[in-house]
């Protein structure tokens, strides 16, 4: 208690404008718990835990970031490994989004708050390794009574940030002792390590980011810069910087002369602070010894540096962890569906209206929420089936109505689906059954975003994002006159195309997942037996996912002993599949040489006409085999 007494009587001096043997950076924190954030250090706070839900919200916005820095984190570990420290990441906002510590400490670390989901914010925390470091965007050391809450004044906290491509404080890693009795200046190597850790971690972010860009290493020694530079920058074809680590923004500021917080390089042509252009790259690769890949700075200063050719486009498709999780978790590697989810991680946050193709059940819906989710649109996700609401009613249903529009007309009025969808996301299932009365009402809802409820006069503005889908073919619709044609195209300003389920050839990871969601939704564990799994497998599915799911929940409920067995499906799955010829499947499945292999799947993949999902229900075996043994043999589809 005494000692806590000391403390705040110490808080009070500084505040009182008293010298202070602490650091600057302590004292400025100090400073502003009391005048910004208005906290009291005689009014001890413990820490705080952000609840479940609101962790997962944090680290699947790090998602990316936790991917990359892990291996930093788990390196970093080793190197302390014995001396009882703790490491933490930190969002922008303080909240810990991945953790490593000793087990056998794991109750203490949570009281202390050095857990998964605490909040180290200064505002919430006062002086601490994680929040000072956030305010101030500089590495440092809060050593017990540096903390202005007494609850933290036994640890010690030794945090740095992690900026990200452009610039901006994304992360802050920060290693922490419950107790040290050593003085501060003992920390000293941990502040090294933790500074280290971190600017490798920019280093592989930006590496990451920008592989189809050049990237400029820089070193003071040439020893080490192919193995551990000190910075990086990335380079657009013109020679304009893309991006950079928080080292790098720093060297060329120090190498042009300029003010590194009043200038970002971002946007500006290298040659604005080093004396080189983007034709020189070439002359820095690895084809050179290290020693002669010298670059000069602006004022005259000289260093070492690599340059990394961009990689290659071709053949490469988008990593799912670049994708909104939403859209990435649509497919487990599907060809057609990468090809889409790319292009509809571009449209997301756009107010671009997107028609969705596909067969009925083939999950329109879905992609659709997935669109929603991945929109940063904070208002409500609205789906509307045209064809299921009845013609006499849809209007007022999508419009709302005025008071006493109408007999039965509510006396207040109501708001309709479409005004409901404000801020948010409207769905407009099955479009093409929507009357063609209508058609030019929602017409101006899409041109002018506004409506107007029915028996009403003034215009109600409304800001909605417009995805639509059907099965129909919109524009025979149109040839038929019986779908507007300007619609049509307002509507089809971007198009995405789901394949159906028969054509997929990710049905297996599909399959599991299913079954894995299905069950625990029905509150029990489930699996599929080998049989149960090349019924379905084998199955034609028209109804596409729909029906999947659908017999999915039956199998689930019918199954004993948590097996799905083959008398646990539909009668349709069950229904027998006509077989290739013997000779081929087998020659197909166990081929006594290559040559032989590869001319009966040749004729399998010929009779089913390249049809690959159709090829594998022939042979009894799964698409990622047929494709693999594809690649094996040397087997392309024919243009």
């Amino acid at each position: 208690m005494a000692g806590e007494r000391e403390h705040i009587r110490e808080i009070e001096e500084v505040l009182s404008g008293a010298r202070s043997v602490r650091d600057d950076i302590v004292v400025q924190s100090w400073l502003r718990c009391i005048d910004t954030h208005r906290l009291d250090p005689a009014r001890p706070t413990e820490a705080y835990i952000v609840p479940d839900t609101q962790l997962r919200e944090h680290r699947e916005q790090s998602e990316r970031l936790i991917a990359i820095a892990r291996s930093g984190l788990e390196t970093l570990f080793k190197q302390v490994a014995g001396q009882s420290y703790v490491l933490l990441l930190a969002d922008a906002k303080g909240v810990t989004v991945d953790f490593l510590g000793d087990p056998l400490f794991m109750d203490q670390l949570r009281t202390a708050g050095l857990y998964l989901g605490s909040e180290w914010s200064e505002s919430r925390t006062g002086t601490c390794g994680v929040g000072s470091c956030i305010v101030t965007g500089e590495a440092m050391t809060i050593h017990q009574t540096d903390h202005f809450d007494t609850t933290h004044t036994p640890l010690s906290c030794t945090a740095a940030p992690i900026f990200d491509t452009k610039g901006e404080l994304t992360a802050v890693l920060d290693i922490s002792l419950l107790r040290s009795p050593q003085p501060k200046v003992s920390q000293n190597l941990a502040l090294h390590l933790v500074t280290a850790s971190a600017r490798r971690i920019e280093l592989a972010n930006l590496m990451a980011q920008m592989h189809s860009e050049w990237v400029l290493r820089f070193s003071r020694s040439p020893e080490f810069l192919d193995v551990d530079p000190e910075a990086a920058i990335a380079l657009d074809a013109s020679g304009r910087i893309l991006g950079t680590t928080r080292g790098g923004a720093l060297l060329l500021a120090q190498a042009g002369g300029v003010d590194w917080r009043l200038s970002s390089p971002i946007g500006q042509p290298i040659s604005r602070y080093l004396d080189m252009d983007i034709d020189d790259l070439p002359n820095l690769t690895r084809g050179r010894p290290t020693e002669e890949r010298l670059v000069f700075g602006r004022n005259g200063s000289a260093l070492f540096a690599h340059a990394i050719e961009p990689q290659p486009p071709s053949g490469r498709r988008a990593p799912v962890e670049a994708l909104p999780k939403p859209i990435a978790e649509l497919s487990g590697g599907d060809p057609a569906m990468a090809a889409m989810q790319a292009r509809a991680a571009k449209l997301a946050r756009t107010t671009i209206p997107i028609l969705i193709h596909g067969e009925t059940g083939s999950g329109k819906e879905y992609l659709a929420r997935a669109l929603h989710n991945s929109s940063g649109r904070s208002g409500p996700f609205v789906a509307i089936n045209c064809a299921a609401i009845p013609e006499h009613l849809i209007e007022s249903e999508l419009f709302g109505h005025a008071a006493g529009a109408f007999t039965g007309a509510t006396t207040k009025g109501r708001k309709g689906l479409i005004e409901s969808a404000d801020g948010g996301t409207l769905f407009l299932d099955e479009i093409g059954d929507m009357p063609y009365a209508l058609q030019s009402r929602l017409l101006r809802v899409i041109a002018e975003r506004e409506l107007i409820p029915v028996g009403g006069t003034a215009p109600r503005r409304v800001d909605i994002k417009i995805i639509s889908a059907s099965h129909h073919d919109l524009r025979r619709l149109v040839a038929e006159g019986r779908f507007r044609e300007d619609l049509f195209y307002r509507l089809n300003a971007a198009a995405l195309t789901l394949p159906a389920l028969r054509e997929r050839t990710d049905f297996e990871w599909l399959l599991e997942r299913l079954v894995g969601e299905r069950a625990r939704l029905a509150g029990r564990a489930a699996k599929l037996s080998p049989a149960a799994r090349l019924a379905l497998i084998r199955h034609g599915w028209p109804g596409n996912i729909r029906e999947l799911v659908n017999a999915v929940d039956l199998a689930v409920a019918l199954c004993d002993d948590e097996t799905i067995q083959p008398s646990d499906l539909p009668e349709f799955a069950m229904a027998r599949v006509e077989p290739p010829a013997p000779s081929a499947s087998l020659v197909a499945l166990r081929a006594p040489s290559p040559e032989e292999e590869r001319a009966a799947l040749l004729a399998v993949l010929a009779a089913t006409g390249w049809n690959i999902s159709e090829a594998a229900r022939r042979l009894g075996v799964d698409r990622t085999t047929v494709h693999r043994r594809m690649k094996r043999l040397r087997l392309e589809a024919p243009n």
